[in-house]
């Protein structure tokens, strides 16, 4: 893993990001959601489906602005920035979508695609873009041949491929993978994760990456926070993470991944009783209270405040799991 350094590229702070949805209800999509990532620095962002994580995305992005909240790049918060002025700044944080076909045009040819952010900064004439165009694509693994093709001429990995090329286009900074390889077979999925760590090592990149995959993300992040409905809690350092995770909603997912060795017992899987509540109507004090078994009568009352218990490690739950390595928390009652 690269280096981390202490000033963040990304800082987004008490996020909140809610929906109409139609009755005089609100779809509460995201609220009070805070992180950093550092230069360098891979942040995972895990959690069940509908918990958020592409809501977090794309208020980062601004497709649209946050209901509330600051998202400060590079210290300048986008939230606050004009038209004008985040059209200046957005090349240099870009995204990688989940459906890498339907993110390209299927009407427009591969190097026309991956030059339009050459186009819009208006840098090169047509054949200097064509010669950028062409590097980058070798770059990630596209042959030139690709030029001149059709997105449908080609399989989801190498769409994939092309649109991280067309986000390098413009040098970025931070970028933003949401579910990049979760469409992918599993061989293609480990192409691109080693891809987008050869880039990130290569160009200095800094990275979101969203993932329900926590198997995936195990292997490419530095640091791992985790989602339900809306709510941060819990974040820390990958391998503190998933050795000894605190929160008891990490605790379930994690015990939920396959063990590498098949000839070892399999271990205990704590399951979560119930679904997920409707984001609508997300439960009084924590919210995942309707589905912990260690729930009480505060969880209802009081809403836990994300604190830092260890260095680099913070959980928002009034009564975490002790530190018991994730293999062994089936020998001992918690």
């Amino acid at each position: 893993m690269n280096e981390i350094q202490d000033e963040p590229i990304l800082d987004v702070r008490n996020l909140v990001v809610e929906f109409d949805a139609g009755g005089g209800r609100k779809i509460h999509a995201v609220s009070d959601v805070g992180f950093r990532i550092a230069k360098g620095e891979t942040l995972g962002l895990v959690g069940e489906s509908g918990c958020g994580k592409s809501s977090v995305a794309r208020a980062v992005m601004q497709l649209p602005k946050p209901t509330s909240g600051w998202v400060l790049f590079c210290g300048e918060d986008l939230t606050r920035a004009e038209k004008k002025r985040l059209r200046t700044l957005r090349p240099q944080f870009q995204m990688i979508f989940q459906d890498s076909v339907s993110a390209l045009n299927p009407r427009r040819k591969i190097g026309e695609t991956v030059a339009v952010p050459l186009k819009i900064m208006g840098n090169g004439n047509r054949a200097e873009r064509k010669r950028l165009v062409l590097e980058m694509l070798e770059s990630v693994g596209v042959g030139p041949e690709a030029f001149d093709r059709l997105p449908f001429e080609f399989s989801g990995g190498q769409c994939q491929r092309i649109q991280i090329a067309r986000a390098l286009m413009s040098n970025p900074k931070l970028l933003i993978c949401d579910e990049p390889v979760s469409a992918l077979d599993v061989s293609v999925q480990a192409q691109i994760i080693n891809l987008l760590e050869d880039l990130r090592k290569r160009l200095g990149l800094t990275l979101l990456f969203i993932s329900h995959d926590l198997a995936v993300v195990k292997n490419v992040c530095d640091r791992v926070a985790v989602m339900y409905l809306g709510k941060l809690c819990e974040i820390a350092p990958s391998e503190d993470l998933y050795r000894s995770p605190r929160h008891p909603y990490t605790a379930a997912l994690l015990s939920a991944i396959p063990g590498p060795d098949p000839s070892l017992p399999p271990r205990k899987v704590d399951l979560l009783s119930g679904e997920m509540p409707s984001p609508t109507d997300p439960p009084s004090g924590c919210r995942f209270r309707t589905r912990c078994p260690k729930a009480e009568d505060r969880c209802a009352g009081e809403q836990p405040v994300l604190n830092v218990i260890e260095p680099g490690h913070g959980v928002a739950c009034h009564f975490p799991k002790s530190r018991i390595p994730i293999g062994q928390q089936s020998l001992k009652k918690q």
